[in-house]
């Protein structure tokens, strides 16, 4: 009889359930599973910190809309992931992540790098187990992505003693499932669909506000479909930029803050209460607001806010039904006055941006850079945007009209995911144009994984908005310990790397750069020096407080 290992078997299991792409940085106890995995054509992504391995993956998931998956050493090198699966799970993302560990013969007793990593990892995954018979790896990993995958998405870890991988098994033992998910759709209670449609058709201020879990559920059809139908605006949360086209005639992004004020009627469709909207709570929307909240989550709906209206199911096929019903009272009306005040306030705000936007001043106004970095990018590019001032500059400017195509640093506010996530986006979408828009401060984290881009050959641009450290301020706050970290070279670091590099300080060369840097067909870095004191208009921080009363509110957030 046959026997294969368990590296081998983790391999061809990974493959089994669709993996294309790993990332990972080498070391024991895992090598034979890249090894293996590399045989059977699964692309191994090498990266030099395994928060980036992390961070990838996640960025990968959210390109694909399919789980992330990266591999980690043991010890130090599991330890190491920690904040970029924090990430993935705050930011409800499937990622699986593969922890080599000490011998299990030898827990206890103090083996070499023994941690019990287990124990760290349940908290911040959906998920997690360990792999203690070679022969089940297959079944466990299977596992692993139906918990990843099904019900709100998010992480999973599987610990991997090093005698599991190397151990072999009785080949007619290992059993790889062949169909372990399920494609079906939870629908939404039908009355409920009713009650729905019945308080937005009586709604004079009607708003949709969309999360992620319509991205997840692959909704973006049936969500266009129910707009243009209803006539309802639509607000989307900043990682579902894109599932309908920003420059949709219903869409203000300018006048975000106006249309949460004063709705009467907001449709939720798979994102949560959390502080990115207030909680739900006044002042950022009406203390009279009539919430209807759809989640594939019961345990969201109602959380922090009341709701009018809760519904449990998956948001494709919700909309499918609030589609059908509503079709008979929607179908033929007219746009209500509320679209023509949203407008309004919108157009407004943007003409008081472009007027920043076309700034020819120096040090260069980081919207003008924002502005170039729009009018470059094709429509279906992918923007990766990192950072915390440029973030935001980025968020109220630069439009998406893609799905998947517009990726930031999440609900965890973690800084540092710009350059994993251009990597991945890249290899997500190879044809088309990937741009990381990041921050000086931010990119320091990550920005030795220019190395890993170019050892790999991922061809993407990363634009530095340099504004010389953390916020905005640094120039003339330097007595403040920390802040200021000076207007570095770092298109040198990256140069050293083997990447195409240019430094920026005259607004006009900024598209140029950006066209020699998508030409050059390798990683390529442009550090952009932008005014330092420039602070961006937005929502603070005192509104995110549940229950926050009194708050001035920005025009533009």
């Amino acid at each position: 009889m046959a026997e294969v290992s368990g590296g081998e078997i983790a391999a061809k299991a990974l493959l089994n359930e669709g993996v294309d792409t790993i990332f990972f940085l080498t070391g024991g106890p895992i090598t034979p599973i890249i090894v293996e995995a590399n045989k059977l054509g699964i692309r191994c992504v090498d990266v030099r910190h395994e928060q980036a391995a992390a961070m990838a993956a996640h960025g990968y998931a959210r390109s694909t809309g399919k789980p992330g998956v990266c591999i980690c050493a043991s010890g130090p090198g599991t330890t190491n992931a920690v904040t970029g699966i924090a990430n993935a799970f705050v930011d409800c993302v499937p990622i699986l992540t593969i922890g080599g560990a000490s011998p299990a013969i030898q827990f206890g007793m103090g083996g070499f790098q023994e941690i019990d990593q287990l124990a760290m990892m349940k908290p911040i995954n959906k998920w997690s187990d360990r792999v203690l018979q070679t022969h089940r790896i297959p079944e466990m990993i299977s596992t692993a992505f139906r918990q990843a995958t099904t019900g709100k998405p998010g992480p999973v870890y599987l610990d991997f003693p090093k005698d599991t991988i190397d151990e072999v098994a009785d080949e007619e033992q290992v059993v790889y499932p062949s169909k372990p998910r399920t494609t079906a759709r939870a629908e939404g209670d039908r009355q409920l669909i009713k009650e729905a449609i019945e308080i937005l058709s009586k709604a004079e201020r009607p708003v949709i506000l969309a999360g992620t879990g319509t991205y997840w559920s692959q909704s973006g059809t049936e969500f266009q479909e129910f707009v243009e139908m209803s006539k309802i605006p639509f607000y989307t949360m900043p990682q579902t930029r894109g599932i309908v086209p920003d420059d949709h005639p219903m869409s203000f992004l300018g006048a975000r803050t106006k249309a949460y004020a004063e709705a009467d009627a907001v449709l939720v469709m798979g994102t949560r209460f959390n502080y990115m909207v207030a909680f739900g709570q006044s002042p950022r929307f009406a203390p009279d607001v009539k919430f209807i909240q759809v989640d594939i989550d019961p345990a969201e709906i109602g959380h922090n806010r009341d709701v009018e209206v809760g519904i449990i199911g998956d948001c494709k096929a919700v909309f499918q039904q609030l589609i059908y019903e509503g079709r008979p009272v929607f179908e033929g009306r007219d746009e209500l006055p509320w679209v023509d005040e949203l407008r309004a306030r919108d157009a407004a705000n943007r003409e008081r941006s472009e007027v920043q936007m076309a700034s020819d001043q120096t040090p260069i106004h980081p919207l003008r850079l924002c502005r170039e970095v729009r009018d470059f990018l094709d429509r279906d590019a992918t923007l990766i945007v990192d950072g915390q001032e440029i973030l935001n500059f980025g968020r109220q400017s630069i439009p998406t009209f893609t799905p998947g195509s517009r990726l930031n640093s999440g609900p965890f506010g973690n800084i540092g995911t710009g350059v994993p996530f251009g990597m991945a986006a890249k290899i997500a979408r190879p044809d088309k144009q990937v741009l990381v828009l990041t921050g000086d401060g931010s990119f320091g984290f990550n920005g030795i994984e220019l190395d890993s881009a170019v050892r790999n050959n991922i061809p993407f641009v990363t634009v530095i908005s340099n504004n010389a450290g953390w916020a905005s301020g640094a120039v003339s706050r330097q007595d403040e310990p920390g802040r200021f970290l000076g207007f570095s070279n770092y298109e040198q670091m990256a140069e050293a790397f083997g990447c195409y590099v240019e430094r920026v300080e005259d607004p006009e060369q900024i598209r140029p750069a950006l066209e020699r840097a998508f030409a050059a067909g390798i990683p390529a870095l442009v550090n952009v020096v932008v005014d330092s004191e420039v602070k961006v208009v937005t929502q603070p921080f005192s509104a995110y407080q549940k229950g926050a009363v009194g708050v001035k509110q920005s025009y533009k957030d």
